[in-house]
């Protein structure tokens, strides 16, 4: 396989796909520009080499239709101050050869968002599932799609994939593309590479004991996930409000408290494997509980399975944070992705904290640290702990799957993984 450090750009034209999906304000300025400045070192090698540089990337779900709300053109400012050299903009992803084949070396142009086109994604829009045509429409669009792909391709000598927080989607530009490149010209990107490494080091080369923490409000969104972690983890950590499916399963009162009545035999379950393959299991005793889903809340601190009727578990409680130190103490491989509870509000952060701080502490200790899915992230960059981890993933719903055992296409495209 091609790597990025081994390919000389040098008058080469290079199509880089990136996740520049950042946040914008309601005038359209950037508010965060972490996504920028995680693409740099690839783009930054494309051009110090000598090459022509083509950005394309999504913003939001247009939904294949022109809006400017997720025109990639209000970008053009923050990527060009990054970048450190002027960026040139292509109004129409689809129809920018000429300005493609005129680019010269060191030169950048910013392709419009790819999803203003519905072949990017390859899905059908405009008509339902249950429409008799959809299934032909569905053919044509998958035709459609791999034309799309074939017009992004022509406008460059090499492709690099460098957005991993898209590559479990089979899209024209994460992976169909890729047919259109043979092997010594379709790479990864640095922060692709990143990604994979670290993946692989939480889930191929674990150093043990390993624990997993998994938080969130449902379960069902992480039964997939937990069951292949079964496999690999000492200890596995379940905190968020898909804790209290597991305290009804139990026979608990959870009051107000978030619960999957439908998930309760798979909680059951859950536990009941967790035994069977010696994982230990911490599901917490404690929580503080509130009497309405707001930051200016009452609280109380209740036992997890005996909340009052009228009130809700927001946060792990004391007693719960400190088991979740505990069992974090000592491991050598980390994972951790959904927060122990409603960060966001101050009352109701104690629990994440507490994870956060216990990650810090082993990582120091020589842990291998992961962090991924978008509320973990925000929380450990809300307590100012992004610096006391081992490696932070962009990719929320791409590392999930990827954790869950799943071949991502935009890799499987690079790689030719089966």
């Amino acid at each position: 396989m091609m790597t990025i450090d081994k390919f000389n750009f040098a008058g080469k034209k290079a199509i880089v796909r990136v996740d520049f999906n950042v946040p914008l304000d309601e005038n359209g300025k950037i508010t965060d520009d972490t996504r920028i400045r995680g693409a740099l070192p690839t783009l930054k090698k494309i051009l110090s080499d000598g090459g022509a540089l083509i950005i394309m990337s999504h913003m939001g779900k247009p939904k294949g239709k022109v809006n400017a709300k997720y025109s990639l053109k209000q970008i053009v400012k923050g990527v060009e101050e990054r970048l450190g050299v002027p960026v040139q903009f292509a109004e129409d992803c689809a129809k920018a050869t000429a300005q493609a084949q005129a680019l010269k070396a060191g030169e950048v142009l910013l392709l419009e968002n790819l999803r203003f086109y519905a072949e990017e994604e390859g899905k059908p829009v405009d008509i339902e599932k249950e429409d008799p045509a959809y299934e032909e429409a569905k053919k044509a669009m998958k035709s459609a799609q791999k034309e799309f792909a074939r017009t992004l391709a022509s406008y460059a000598d090499c492709y690099v994939m460098d957005a991993f927080g898209t590559a479990h989607r089979k899209h024209a530009s994460t992976a169909v593309i890729a047919d259109f490149f043979d092997a010594d010209h379709k790479m990864l990107g640095y922060l692709m590479e990143k990604e994979v490494k670290a993946v692989d080091a939480v889930l191929l080369d674990i150093k043990r004991p390993f624990t997993a923490i998994m938080g969130g409000s449902k379960v069902s969104t992480k039964i997939g996930i937990i069951e292949n972690l079964m496999d690999k983890v000492d200890t596995l950590i379940l905190c968020g409000g898909m804790t209290f499916t597991f305290a009804k399963a139990q026979g608990g009162n959870i009051g107000n408290s978030l619960v999957e009545d439908d998930k309760l035999e798979v909680a059951l379950d859950i536990i009941a494997k967790a035994k069977a393959k010696g994982v230990k299991l911490v599901l917490g005793s404690d929580c503080i509980a509130a009497d309405k889903f707001a930051a200016d809340a009452n609280t109380q601190i209740c036992p997890d399975n005996d909340i009052p009727a009228g009130w809700m578990g927001l946060d792990a409680g004391p007693a719960t944070a400190a088991e979740f130190k505990a069992a974090i103490a000592g491991a050598k491989t980390i994972l951790w992705n959904g927060p122990a509870g409603v960060f966001e509000f101050e009352k109701f952060e104690g629990g994440s904290r507490a994870i956060a701080e216990a990650i810090a502490e082993a990582t120091k200790a020589g842990a291998f640290s992961l962090i991924g899915g978008g509320d973990s992230v925000a929380c450990i960059n809300k307590f100012g702990m992004a610096e006391q981890v081992s490696y932070i993933s962009t990719g929320g719903g791409a590392l999930l799957e990827a954790i869950e055992g799943k071949i991502l296409p935009g890799i499987a495209a690079i790689r030719g993984d089966k």
